[in-house]
């Protein structure tokens, strides 16, 4: 459900009193749940050890390629219809790696993957302008430019 607050305080995230707030949109939109501890299962742990994994990488990759997802993820910000909420750099570079994983099933594993095996298997995805190219992540205007590498 959408929130507002009092006292002049626009959006919130994290948890309190039972409730998991999310800011979205740059702080214009802050969105509520009830909090409900998730229940472990296999697929928690495998998608959690592959986040996880993803997560460590994307600190390792360059200041300038996660800039570069940053404006890809503004510009794609308009192929999102005003009723969704648009995904951050993060997200898209991890649907990029999944979708990276995929097409190269049984070489990749996302759980084990490091930064020096993308910087070798990586080509592909090595600027965001590539990716794009290459069919793993959707063409935007200006999209060419993008051209950092990890």
């Amino acid at each position: 459900m959408k929130v507002q607050f009092k006292y002049g305080i626009k959006t919130y995230s994290g948890t309190a009193d039972d409730m998991t707030y999310g800011s979205y949109r740059d702080g214009d939109v802050c969105i509520g749940r009830k909090y409900k501890s998730p229940r472990i299962t296999t697929q928690n742990t495998t998608m959690g050890a592959k986040l996880k994994n993803l997560a460590n990488v994307y600190g390792d990759i360059s200041s300038d390629y996660k800039n570069d997802l940053k404006a890809y993820a503004i510009k794609h910000e308009k192929l999102v219809t005003r009723d969704k909420l648009a995904p951050n750099a993060f997200a898209i570079f991890v649907k990029m790696m999944f979708l990276f994983s995929k097409l190269d099933e049984g070489h990749i594993d996302l759980s084990t993957l490091t930064y020096s095996d993308l910087q070798t298997l990586g080509g592909d995805i090595s600027s965001i302008s590539d990716a794009v190219d290459n069919g793993y992540l959707p063409n935007v205007v200006g999209a060419d430019l993008l051209i950092a590498t990890m």
